[in-house]
């Protein structure tokens, strides 16, 4: 897979990553965004949803060849791969496809405002001569799957999206083909399935680390049950206990 995306010029230098920058202490997104993304990242560790080893993190650069800038996905999951236990070392600290020797199967974009180029290059972007949108970008990289999860619609004008709060496409051959139906997911308990995964994407309307009830991208089993996060899945096990009348706080 290496192969697919070095250059032989590049392959040379591989081991040399003092001209890349992996982390410039950019702030985080907005709060909606922030928390999106740990919903999807923490329920998969904390429930083993997945056979392990697996990475799944949000906002890492993915380093797709040496020279040039990275894509940075708000979320991305990669199965059968694990992070190297020193991450003093440059090159553990991003998600190298070199180093890994495969890309990730999952890129997930929260939209946050019309600036993004998920599946249309804005003003600013073209002004700076960009020429590639992220859909073509992660099809050229060969990433599996490509999510757009639009929870404020900023981008409901934007063709692809037509509406659609959630859609997902399947790379075939070099180009996405869309998963989700054409009108796409708006609401809680629509699924879509990824099978090289394993998991599904569903919209979940609920409580999340507050007392607002918000519609939130989650993953779930083949059935659209949402996977548990940790905080969950720890009052699901109190709840059970009360019922058998021990009080969990006593144990």
């Amino acid at each position: 897979m290496t192969g697919q995306l070095l250059n032989s010029e590049e392959i040379v230098t591989e081991l040399d990553l003092s001209h890349l920058t992996i982390e410039d202490d950019t702030p985080v997104d907005n709060l909606q965004s922030e928390k999106q993304q740990r919903l999807l990242v923490e329920p998969l560790y904390s429930s083993k949803a997945l056979p392990s080893p697996f990475l799944a993190a949000a906002n890492v650069g993915l380093f797709y060849k040496l020279k040039g800038d990275p894509v940075v996905p708000d979320m991305m999951l990669s199965l059968k791969v694990q992070c190297a236990d020193d991450f003093s070392k440059k090159q553990n600290r991003s998600y190298f496809v070199w180093e890994f020797g495969k890309q990730p199967e999952v890129c997930v974009e929260i939209v946050s405002n019309a600036e993004g180029d998920e599946l249309i290059l804005s003003r600013e972007s073209q002004q700076k001569g960009k020429t590639t949108i992220k859909k073509n970008l992660y099809a050229e990289i060969r990433i599996p799957y490509y999510v757009v999860f639009d929870p404020l619609k900023q981008i409901q004008g934007q063709d692809e999206m037509n509406g659609a709060l959630l859609r997902v496409w399947l790379n075939v051959a070099g180009r996405y083909t869309e998963l989700t139906p054409q009108a796409g997911i708006n609401e809680a308990g629509q699924s879509v399935w990824l099978e090289e995964v394993g998991l599904g994407l569903t919209l979940w309307s609920g409580q999340f680390e507050e007392e607002v009830t918000r519609l939130w991208l989650r993953w779930c089993d083949r059935e659209g049950r949402v996977i548990p996060t940790g905080a969950e899945r720890a009052d699901r096990l109190a709840e059970r206990l009360r019922s058998m009348g021990i009080n969990p706080d006593e144990i």
